[in-house]
Order: C-alpha cells, then sequence, then structure tokens
C-alpha cells in the first residue's frame, strides 16, 4: 500500500511537472502597445489594419512567440482623434507597461501621440501615417516603416518624365490639411519637371456633386487630371467624369481611394484605365506577399489592401526588435528596431536618416492601372505585372 501511494504521488508529480514545463514556454507575455481608429469614419482601415496585426500575432506565436515568450497586443481605438490618440498612448504607457507602440492610422492623431511616445522613452514604430513631419523631428523613439507622402507621386514622375510627357495636369482634392499637402507637393513636383498646373481646387469632404468642378476641369482641356479623394468619392468623380466626356489622356488617383476594391465596385466602367500611385498590391516582388493576401482572404472572408500590408510587416518588425533586444525595457527595444535590417511582405526595412528624416525607412511606391477590372502594376516596368495602357481610349470609343 505505502508503495502504492508513493507511486501515486510520484504520478501525480510527473503530470504537474508537466503541465509547468507546458506553459512554461508561455509562462510570461512580452505586452505590444496598437494604436488604431476602430471606430469613426476610419474605422474601415482600422479593421483591416487591426485583423492584420492579429493574423502576424498568431502565426508569430505559435512558431514559439519571442525566444519562447508570448507576444501580447493591447489594442487601443483612437476613434480618429488626437486628443485621444494622446490618452491611449499615455494608458499604454502607464496603465499597461507596454515596451513598444504600433500603428499609426492618421497623420494628426499619430502626431500627437508620437510626441507622447518621444516625450515618455518609448519606441513608437508608425506603420501608415504618412505626413512628413512625423520624422522630421529628429525624434530618436519615433520610426516609421510606410513611406512619407512627398515620396508617394516619385514613381509617377518617373512615368510622366519617361513615357507620357504630359505638358498640363488639373489637380482636385479634399478639404483636408493632409489632401492640401498631397496636392500642394504634388504642383510643386510638376513646376521640376516642366508640367503646368492649370487648376488647382479642393471640395468638401462629402461632397456628391462634382460637375462644376469637373466642368471647369474641361474647359481649360488638361491632358492630365490628378485627384486626391477617398473611395466613394473617387467613385463619384470618375463616374461624372464619364457622363460630361471629360477626356484627358489619363487620370491619376492619389491615396488609396482610387486602388481599393471599393473604388471598382462603385465606379463600374468609369474605373476602367484610372492610375494610381500606391506603396502595395498583391502581386508586389515581396516574398510572402501574395500569400499573406491569400491567408486574409481564406480567414476573413473579405480583401485587404496595402494598410492590412502595413499592419502585418510592421509586427514582424516589432517581434524581430523583440527577439534580439538586450531586454524588454524600452531602450533597449528602441535600440533593436534602430538595428533593423529584414524583408517583410511590405519590402525591405531598414530604418535611416536622409535629407530632413531620420528612423525612416524608405520604400519604392508603385504604379498601378485598372485594366479589364482588375488592379495591375504598370511602372516601373521592372516589377509590372501588364503593360499600362496610354492614351486612354475616349469614353465614346471604349
Amino acid at each position: 500500500m505505502e508503495i502504492m501511494t508513493k507511486l501515486s504521488h510520484f504520478l501525480w508529480a510527473l503530470v504537474i511537472l508537466g503541465i509547468v514545463m507546458t506553459g512554461s514556454a508561455f509562462a510570461e507575455s512580452v505586452r505590444v502597445g496598437v494604436l488604431l481608429p476602430l471606430t469613426g469614419k476610419l474605422a474601415r482601415f482600422g479593421e483591416v489594419e487591426q485583423r492584420s496585426f492579429l493574423m502576424a500575432l498568431n502565426e508569430i506565436n505559435k512558431a514559439g512567440g519571442v525566444n519562447g515568450v508570448r507576444v501580447e497586443l493591447i489594442i487601443e481605438d483612437t476613434t480618429g482623434r488626437p486628443d485621444v490618440g494622446r490618452s491611449a498612448i499615455e494608458k499604454l504607457i502607464s496603465k499597461d507597461g507596454i515596451c513598444v507602440v504600433g500603428g499609426g492610422y492618421s497623420s494628426s492623431v499619430t502626431w500627437a501621440a508620437a510626441a507622447v511616445a518621444q516625450q515618455r522613452h518609448v519606441p513608437f514604430l508608425v506603420n501608415t501615417a504618412a505626413a512628413d513631419r512625423i520624422t522630421e523631428q529628429g525624434w530618436n523613439y519615433v520610426f516609421r516603416l510606410n513611406a512619407p507622402v512627398s515620396e508617394f507621386p516619385d514613381t509617377l514622375a518617373s512615368f510622366l518624365t519617361k513615357v507620357v510627357r504630359i505638358k498640363t495636369v488639373a489637380v482636385l482634392h479634399e478639404n483636408s490639411l493632409f489632401a492640401r499637402s498631397v496636392a500642394r507637393n504634388f504642383a510643386k513636383l510638376c513646376k521640376n519637371i516642366g508640367i503646368k498646373v492649370l487648376l488647382k481646387e479642393g471640395y468638401e469632404a462629402g461632397a456628391v456633386n462634382f460637375k462644376p468642378l469637373l466642368l471647369d476641369v474641361k474647359a481649360r482641356k488638361p491632358e492630365m487630371v490628378y485627384m486626391f479623394s477617398n473611395a466613394m468619392e473617387a467613385s463619384l468623380l470618375m463616374r461624372q467624369s464619364k457622363e460630361l466626356n471629360l477626356n484627358p489622356k489619363l487620370f491619376v488617383g492619389s491615396a488609396s481611394g482610387f486602388a481599393l476594391p471599393e473604388f471598382q465596385k462603385y465606379a463600374g466602367e468609369a474605373a476602367e484605365y484610372v492610375f494610381s500611385s500606391i506603396p502595395w498590391v498583391p502581386s508586389v516582388p515581396y516574398p510572402g506577399a501574395k500569400k499573406y493576401y491569400n491567408s486574409f482572404v481564406a480567414q476573413y472572408g473579405s480583401s485587404t489592401e496595402y494598410h492590412g500590408a502595413e499592419a502585418y510587416a510592421a509586427m514582424y518588425v516589432i517581434a524581430d526588435a523583440l527577439k534580439r533586444a538586450r531586454s524588454m525595457t524600452p531602450d533597449d527595444v528602441r535600440d533593436a528596431l534602430a538595428e533593423t535590417d529584414m524583408m517583410t511582405v511590405f519590402g525591405p526595412v531598414r530604418f535611416i536618416s536622409y535629407r530632413k528624416k531620420s528612423q525612416q525607412n524608405r520604400l519604392p511606391v508603385f504604379l498601378v492601372q485598372w485594366v479589364d477590372d482588375k488592379i495591375e502594376t504598370v511602372w516601373p516596368r521592372k516589377t509590372a505585372t501588364t503593360k499600362y495602357v496610354y492614351p486612354m481610349p475616349p469614353w465614346r470609343a471604349r
């Protein structure tokens, strides 16, 4: 009986030890904060990024986490407001004890949060906010994965000078601070490459009748129309351009509005042959890009786009820094981020200083075009998935 009792105790000890050892790989966790707009008018993009962060997180933890430690995400909703974003990052630092922050969608919210991160000495990896000034302050705790907005037209400029060689353009944009900045930068670029801006006009966000503005554009006969709009306004601009028989040699959209599936859905035939500058599409020549897209669609039953790819890549960059950091303190994680040199589905990531920028990743922006109801990369030529269509056929000839 005594032997049986001792054996029983021994077996229970083995069971308990097994439980402890099984759980020991994730006995601890490292906390990472994420700032995203999950409610409000930007929630659609926040949701895509949140899903992409969580998809990457699950993959990382299934592969053993960070050196055997589970990564835990604490995601805060900024609602798209700077004051909320500032409070959210303060909570992440003071209450949740995070060692690094990711996310950052809108530039105004990210600007407010980045100032707090710098003041509190906590690294912040921005993955979407594109205002140039975010990485022009010399802040050594703020890093940016994506390209700044001033570099979005660079590939388009190459296309305009090497292929189409147009002489005139009309620029249309919503009347937001960010959109006005984009329009101003593009007008400056046009001046530098010898293109005359015949019109640079804003409209109120949420507008539905663009015909008076488009009639003004038509009267000036520009060879190109350049627009900065969200998906709904972009589709209305193109449908009404078709109705008015506005026929420049090319329509080019900036921002995500002209490259999202919603644009093609709502614009219909009017989307055909429209160009857009964009930092990522599933066909980009980066390892894992198409796999990420397919996995997202399979898991969530909806498509993703470059915002999601930015978030997915950012999670892997953060995990890579955590693996290399000497400790999980914000200072050591910051130092590890500064030494990042890796490939992601969004492209290569290495934080450098150039011109006014510091701790900024440099990436190409692609020129895409809607051809046969599909979005295709058309420039640079070496990454093109199909040949561009130029000039765009007149509406009545289609």
